[in-house]
């Protein structure tokens, strides 16, 4: 019934589908329950420390017994930098007198890690089905140790270079990730955002492009979203925006109401939540700082100097400095449970492919 099975085929999965890992908006729940609708579930590690990765792995296992994508980060660390900070910091100033906070408070570093030995031990332990990176691939010794135990391992492209990169470094599927894709770009071999291409234009030059199987992700949040991505040439599609609502996630009641007012035009690309370029629901600091800003320290030290902001902000029930990462198709969600949703959209999408098919 699907046009192309060979995501089907190579991940054993029900649908082709792929629930997008979210890292600080999801854990163990969400992927269970997008794994029991029929979806490969895919848990984000970016943020997680090897203890609590490996127990929410675990967690998973035993209530899932298909295919698990562990997910993580790949760029280059950069150090932070002491008077960027500081002058983040002036910038931010007024936000922490209103709040009543001393910016002279220790404050914990933002923690992003890069895939490193640590997290490869950790995967050649638990050997995951799938394993994905976004911002290019880590160095090429800890990646031949992750092919090494089995794993398919996929990253995300935001330009036709970068999907060729990815093919000729030894990727199994690569996600075309379009401009309107939620979340942090998956950008590496370039840093021109005006330059992004949408899916539509991306899906099929991507497709022309390489051999492998191709999952299209951005701007696909319902039925005919998938059905069309099918239509390009893809053999997948990758939704993380859509699951958001779901019961299952983690974000927080002021974030959901957020997320559920949003509309078409409500998402922007910014690098001031952490200096590194993502689409999200404008917010306070967004609307008033940037949303790009040339203040903002390299990724993902931005982060650092706001942690204390939204944190204050949040227990007063405001998302000022709150990432509301979310793609174009946010006004598209709904808050149904994730299971359901993912048995929904897969027949949704089958029943618009019928239709086109005559």
């Amino acid at each position: 019934m699907w046009p192309d099975r060979r995501i089907l085929d190579l991940f054993k999965i029900e649908f082709p589908i792929v629930q997008a890992p979210m890292a600080g908006v999801q854990d163990a729940d969400l992927v269970m329950a997008a794994a029991q609708g029929g979806a490969l579930g895919s848990l984000p590690c970016a943020m997680l420390s090897v203890e609590k990765a490996r127990e929410q792995f675990n967690v998973i296992r035993q209530r899932v017994s298909g295919p698990l994508n562990m997910n993580f980060f790949c760029h280059q660390p950069v150090d932070a930098d002491p008077g960027r900070e500081a002058g983040w910091k002036r910038r931010l100033a007024p936000y922490y007198e209103e709040l009543g906070l001393d910016p002279a408070a220790p404050v914990n570093a933002a923690n992003r890690a890069p895939f490193g030995g640590a997290m490869c031990d950790l995967v050649e332990e638990l050997k995951p089905e799938i394993v994905s990176f976004h911002f290019g691939l880590p160095e090429a010794a800890l990646l031949k140790r992750v092919k090494a135990t089995g794993c398919l391992v996929m990253s995300s492209a935001t330009i036709v270079k970068e999907a060729i990169w990815l093919e000729q470094n030894g990727v199994d599927v690569i996600i075309a990730q379009g401009a309107e894709a939620g979340g942090h770009r998956g950008m590496f071999l370039t840093d021109d955002i005006a330059g992004q291409p949408g899916t539509f234009a991306l899906v099929p030059q991507v497709v022309n492009a390489v051999k492998v199987p191709v999952i299209a992700a951005g701007g696909i949040a319902d039925g005919r979203g998938i059905a069309a991505a099918f239509a390009l040439g893809a053999a997948g599609v990758q939704i993380g925006t859509a699951y958001l609502r779901c019961p299952e996630s983690k974000v927080t009641p002021a974030v959901r109401a957020a997320l559920a007012e949003a509309r078409d035009d409500s998402t922007v690309i910014t690098n001031v939540m952490t200096g590194r370029l993502a689409r999200g629901v404008r917010n306070r600091v967004m609307r008033e700082v940037g949303p790009i800003s040339p203040d903002a320290p390299a990724f993902p030290h931005a982060a650092t100097a706001l942690a204390p902001l939204k944190a204050a902000a949040e227990k007063l029930g405001r998302v000022d400095f709150t990432n509301l990462w979310a793609g174009q198709a946010v006004g598209l969600g709904s808050d149904m449970p994730a299971a359901e949703l993912t048995r929904a959209l897969a027949a949704a999408a089958l029943a618009r492919l019928a239709q086109i098919a005559g």
